[in-house]
């Protein structure tokens, strides 16, 4: 249903951490000029946490608007509380949103019969199409491909963003998965080995830096063009690796202030990129060619 680089798109804030809806706006522009293929909004790159419900909903209505049609708006409505991740779902549908991406509920651990039962009653509640996320580096909970399977069987579930980077798994989903789940990585180091596997895209946070080259990579992986690919993914392997140097969406918001694009807002507990990094994120900036 969805394919090729799909950014997580971060949401720019003024310095009082209030969201910046021109620079939103300049953001959705500098996307569907640079061939980015779809944008999540409000995702954990986008600092979902940190939104409050109204805030969060607001933001995908502005996205949905901003994009016009004109390309793909994937709404992040992932929570802990299953009731919660029912409500913004639910707004995103109303707001115009094509999917919804939702990640597994974080901190509550549930067993694997709760994520079940958790996807399933959102799938249920809401008729929108819907991706599961599984980061467990993040949630403290991992999905296993078992699961996956047993909610691929649901008709609103499409598609699955695995951000462990883990290729065999990837491998296995898509085997056991693939003629009714699109998967897709999270992991923009493994992203285009993935594609080569037979995966439909990327969820990227590289791709806010450098969406043309993120494009090009998930468009060529998918026509199983390995050596052109590598070619442009060598090069990003700077950004790939150094906006991680703090908890994301930190390094990357710096950096897209660094080029220009956003202040430096952030939300507490986030604080801005230390110094001690700026130098490195403003290299891997540098060797990639983006600035």
């Amino acid at each position: 249903m969805f394919h090729g680089s799909m950014v997580a798109l971060v949401t720019p804030m003024q310095a009082d951490g209030s969201v910046d809806e021109s620079s939103l706006r300049g953001l959705v522009e500098f996307h569907i000029k640079n061939g980015t293929d779809a944008i999540v909004a409000v995702g954990t790159t986008g600092e979902s946490a940190t939104l409050d419900e109204k805030e969060h909903c607001a933001v995908i209505r502005q996205v949905v608007d901003m994009a016009a049609g004109r390309i793909p708006v994937i709404a992040g409505t992932g929570a802990n509380c299953t009731r919660e991740a029912i409500e913004l779902t639910r707004c995103a549908m109303q707001a115009g949103a094509d999917a919804c991406l939702l990640v597994t509920p974080y901190y509550n651990k549930p067993t694997q019969e709760g994520l079940y039962q958790h996807f399933k009653a959102i799938a249920d509640a809401v008729a929108i199409p819907q991706i599961l996320y599984n980061v467990p580096g993040r949630t403290a909970v991992d999905m296993l491909p078992e699961t996956v399977e047993r909610l691929s069987h649901i008709a609103n579930i499409v598609g699955i963003k695995e951000a462990t980077g883990d290729l065999e798994r990837a491998r296995a989903i898509i085997a056991s998965c693939g003629e009714r789940l699109d998967v897709y990585s999270g992991d923009d180091a493994t992203a285009m080995e993935l594609i080569l596997l037979g995966g439909k895209g990327n969820i990227s946070v590289t791709a806010n830096v450098a969406p043309r080259e993120m494009h090009e990579v998930c468009a060529l992986a998918a026509m199983g063009k390995r050596d052109e690919a590598q070619a442009i993914n060598n090069r990003l392997q700077p950004v790939h690796q150094n906006l991680f140097v703090e908890a994301n969406p930190i390094p990357v918001k710096w950096a897209l202030h660094e080029m220009g694009l956003i202040s430096l807002g952030i939300r507490l507990p986030l604080t801005v990129l230390s110094e001690q990094y700026q130098d490195t994120v403003r290299q891997a900036l540098k060797q990639s060619g983006i600035i």
